[in-house]
């Protein structure tokens, strides 16, 4: 007899069912895992035994073997552990097998016969829910399983309780769904003094989910205006934020089973390499621009990052994926970000000061700038020059606007636009899909929405042949000018909004 337990196989954000098949035969006792099995995987076996060990259960001296089909899909954690426990149960007539016929199984043992929690969980429901069937999961990462609807969840804490639900003489309680995560305490606009330009450029991107790059010497706020990015951006929709959990779940990072609403905000260090940006290793795991999903992605000194990292950036940010390519994995994440990114203009940052000039200016901040290539400059939508603060300026009380002010107009932005998205799905279903903001929209979508005026385009077309502008170039000045008329709650895209929308184009450094 051959016992069946499914569980699955993670390729990305996507989900493949994996039949465990268990089978005991006679012949010399061993205990094989085969099916292309990681390591993590095939040490199942003394996990598994012990587990069973700690229920007073000894495994039947005979060869046991576990086989992974499909056989030619790589398996990889630990959560296979329980899925094989339960498909030993089965072969050991301790548990009936038409129990576990319409469930998924994964979870880890310990050596105790506990269950510990494990990542994806959340893909692994919404795979359950798809295919109709329950699933048997750890009981920590019970209310991460009830985001995917409404399919059986069981979520043990032990075997033991697993055992005894499958028997009748315990029932496992459904678990609860915790409530999202809202913002709490984020850092207020209102305690940068001064720079009002890049505050106008930081709600212009918060509106519109534009990429916005910061040139200015060391202390004049960069770090600061990105760090306050976060209070003036909307919550996610429940789209957004099942989308974004999907990533978190895939990588472990969904704490207390609680999905969040607040759009992430990933900030890593210039020394990241290219898998830990990108995506990939040895196990092709989501990367920076992935985890930073429907949110925010901040890199700061920017120049100091590898060109080599920085230039991998280029397709997730035109394309709104990333693509993991090695000779065992080919899988994509989505990436679906909006970069900000800040710089000094040199490598001493005070290209621009009288009293402590650069003393190789301008060749320094020509080096120093080179380091950044032109495609990728040509994605960035807002640039701003953040100057050095005045004294006069420093000493006086906060006096502009907090962010709960700015978040407002903001909000009312994102509404105008996501309601211009639902009209224009209706006319064309499918052409918004994944679309959320201005800055996500392209070709035939954005001719339709950001249509300029005729003096508005013939202001666009006389800057595009004077300041050289790609195709790229011209179509993300219409992105940005469409925002500014939402923020003033015009219709039309006008003349204003692509004078403004082109004075944020190019660094006043060049």
């Amino acid at each position: 007899m051959v016992a069946h337990v499914t569980t699955v196989a993670f390729e990305g954000v996507d989900s493949r069912e994996i039949d465990v098949q268990v089978q005991m035969s006679s012949g010399l006792p061993a205990f094989s895992i085969v099916g292309l099995a990681d390591k993590a995987v095939s040490e199942a076996r003394e996990r598994v035994r012990s587990a069973l060990s700690a229920l007073g259960l000894a495994l039947p001296p005979k060869r046991i073997t576990v086989n992974l089909s499909p056989a030619d899909v790589q398996k990889e954690g630990s959560h296979y552990d329980l899925p094989i426990a339960l498909g030993l149960l089965v072969s050991m007539d301790i548990l009936p097998a038409e129990e576990l016929t319409h469930h998924i199984v994964l979870g880890e043992l310990g050596l105790d016969g506990m269950i510990a929690p494990v990542s994806g969980v959340l893909l692994a429901a919404m795979a359950a829910n798809g295919a109709d069937k329950g699933l048997v999961c750890p009981a920590t990462n019970g209310s991460e399983a009830t985001w995917a609807g409404n399919n059986e969840i069981l979520a043990a804490p032990s075997l033991l309780s697993l055992i005894n639900h499958f028997k009748g003489s315990q029932i496992l309680s459904p678990p609860e769904q915790t409530k999202p995560e809202r913002p709490e305490h984020l850092l207020d606009l209102a305690d940068v003094k001064g720079q009002e330009s890049a505050k106008r450029a930081l709600e212009i991107a918060a509106a519109g989910g534009h990429n916005l790059l910061m040139s200015g010497p060391p202390g004049s706020g960069k770090s600061m205006l990105a760090a306050r990015l976060a209070g003036i951006l909307p919550s996610m929709s429940a789209r957004e934020a099942l989308e974004t959990s999907m990533i978190q779940s895939i990588a472990g990072q969904i704490e207390e089973g609680r999905l969040s609403m607040v759009r992430p905000f990933r900030d890593p260090h210039h020394s990241a390499s290219m898998p830990a940006l990108i995506g990939g290793g040895q196990k092709a795991r989501p990367g920076e621009v992935s985890l930073a999903h429907n949110g925010v992605l901040f890199l700061d000194e920017l120049p100091e990052f590898s060109r080599q990292v920085l230039d991998s950036l280029r397709q997730p940010l035109e394309t709104g994926r990333a693509v993991v390519a090695r000779v065992n994995a080919h899988v994509t994440y989505p990436a679906r970000v909006q970069l900000v990114a800040a710089m000094n203009p040199c490598r001493c940052g005070h290209l621009d000061d009288p009293a402590i000039r650069c003393s190789r200016a301008p060749k320094c901040a020509r080096d120093y700038q080179s380091r950044l290539s032109g495609p990728l400059l040509d994605r960035i939508d807002l640039f701003v020059d953040v100057k050095a603060v005045p004294p006069m300026e420093l000493d006086r009380a906060p006096s502009g606007e907090t962010s709960r002010t700015v978040a407002a107009r903001v909000t009312k932005a994102r509404l105008r636009q996501r309601e211009r998205l639902e009209a224009c799905e209706m006319k064309v279903p499918g052409s918004t899909k994944g679309i959320f903001c201005n800055a996500q929209a392209d070709g035939n979508l954005l001719a339709h929405i950001a249509a300029a005026d005729e003096e508005g385009r013939a202001l666009l077309l006389q800057a595009t042949e004077k300041l050289r502008l790609s195709a790229r170039g011209y179509h993300r000045v219409l992105k940005v000018a469409r925002t500014l008329a939402d923020l003033a709650d015009d219709e039309i895209v006008s003349r204003p909004h692509i004078a403004e929308a082109l004075s944020f184009r190019r660094l006043q450094t060049d």
